[in-house]
This record gives C-alpha cells, structure tokens and sequence, in this order.
C-alpha cells in the first residue's frame, strides 16, 4: 500500500506554474513561444522554426519567415529571425539576422 506522501504532487487547478528558478521552459514550449512572438510581432507568415539554443535561463529561436511575396514563389525573400525567449516563455529581444532569396543556398553549402 502507497503511503500519500510517497505519491507525485498534482497542482491544484488554478495553482500558480512554478518560477523560472523551479522549471525550466522545454525545447518544445520555447520554440513555439519564439514562432508566436515572431509572428505576432511582424505579422508576416512564418515558414518554421530553424534553430533552438539554450540561452542562460531561456533560448534563443532562430525563425525563417516570408518577408517578400514574389512570383513566381522560388523568388520570395527570406528573412531569418531570432528570438530571445526567457525561462517563462515571454520574449526577451528578437531581431533580424538576414535576408535571402527562397532559391538561394545557405552558407556552407556546397555549390555556392
């Protein structure tokens, strides 16, 4: 028979989440908090996520997004963001890194 101390803690609907010290905000939570503030922020469509580092007690979130429609669509220009989220989820700073063409290859890569 389980004693009640020895069983997990549920919190209490309504219970605050715990601070930043307590949890640390997952890879998954953080690059969903970078995708929404970037968009909200520029209300441009987003193409996805395209990087996650940790960053102290948060992330940084590198997004790719559509800064200019063109047709045909292998000339859109892309711009790639990044996003500073903290342990909570909120948004820190976010700026833009770079600007491309859709067709254009990534440095680093062969064939440049």
């Amino acid at each position: 028979m389980r004693r009640d101390e020895d069983r997990p803690r549920r919190r209490p609907e309504g219970e605050a989440r715990p601070r930043s010290s307590e949890r640390r905000l997952r890879p998954m939570e953080a690059a969903e908090a970078g995708l929404r503030q970037i968009t909200d922020l520029t209300g441009r469509e987003v193409q996805g996520v395209v990087s996650l580092e940790p960053a102290g007690s948060g992330w940084v979130v590198g997004v790719e997004v559509v800064e200019d429609r063109r047709i045909p669509s292998s000339t859109d220009v892309l711009a790639l963001y990044e996003a500073e989220i903290d342990a909570e989820g909120d948004l820190l700073s976010y700026n833009r890194k770079r600007r491309y063409p859709r067709g254009k290859s990534d440095r680093g890569e062969a064939g440049q």
